[in-house]
């Protein structure tokens, strides 16, 4: 059942951030309000809050590592320039700032090609910061290109694409306050019951009223459990403050 509301929900995840990646530096709260609204009718309030915050979350995340990235490439660049300036040869000076030359001429050469490609990744990223577009995998870039690579990792096609689709589930649900059990969507009791609010297309699986799928596994936390199972947080309750977030596959 986790595999199947995971699933369900990750094809959602996938359709919210391609649809905000569209919108690029356009976006507004209304066109947030959209999305949420036409997510809920198949799923949830909550469950359209979930993903579209995670949407917003990643599509920041990708233009940080966007600015790491020109940072990056900028650096590599000037690096190259100052080297290439300098006669074959020479030494560094540290104390006018100079830097030491390239050992031999084909090394200059291939440095020079180097600084021509890093240019045009670094034109090209600079496209796309000025476009608001980003460039997001879900489920991981290197979990992607392990899919060309299938023979080195050890692993068959089969086993990749387990992988793959549990790295594209989703699974979350953030803590509500003043909510019992930290929150509607996932409950975990004091005694580690857990039950999930089904999205509406997957409500005719339900097993308990309201539309809740409850789990024959418990779950036990490592961390103050006894606290969370004696009511020591305050009201018996667990922490509302804390988030609960199964990605991929779980294990209870």
């Amino acid at each position: 059942m986790l595999a199947e509301v995971g699933t369900f929900l990750g094809e959602l995840a996938s359709r919210d951030l391609a649809v905000r990646s569209r919108e690029g530096l356009a976006h507004e709260t209304a066109m947030w309000a959209v999305r949420k609204r036409e997510l809920t009718g198949c799923s949830s309030a909550r469950w359209a809050g979930s993903i579209t915050k995670a949407t917003h979350d990643q599509w920041a995340l990708a233009r940080r590592g966007q600015v790491a990235h020109m940072m990056g490439l900028r650096g590599q660049v000037t690096a190259i320039e100052a080297r290439l300036a300098r006669p074959l040869g020479t030494k560094a000076n540290k104390r006018e700032g100079l830097v030491r030359g390239y050992g031999s001429r084909a090394e200059w050469h291939a440095k020079a090609r180097r600084l021509h490609a890093l240019r045009e990744r670094l034109a090209g990223l600079e496209a796309d910061w000025a476009a608001g577009r980003v460039h997001v995998v879900r489920g991981g870039t290197q979990l992607a290109h392990l899919r060309h690579n299938l023979d080195q990792a050890g692993l068959d096609e089969q086993a990749w694409r387990e992988r793959w689709q549990a790295a594209r589930m989703f699974l979350t649900a953030d803590g509500e306050s003043g909510k019992r059990f930290g929150n509607e969507t996932i409950r975990i009791t004091d005694t580690g019951q857990v039950s999930i609010r089904l999205p509406a297309a997957l409500g005719h699986l339900a097993n308990a009223p309201h539309g809740r799928y409850l789990l024959d596994a418990t779950a036990k936390f490592q961390h103050r459990g006894e606290d969370g199972a004696t009511g020591s947080w305050g009201t018996g309750r667990w922490p509302t403050a804390s988030t609960t977030t199964w990605r991929g596959a779980v294990g209870m």
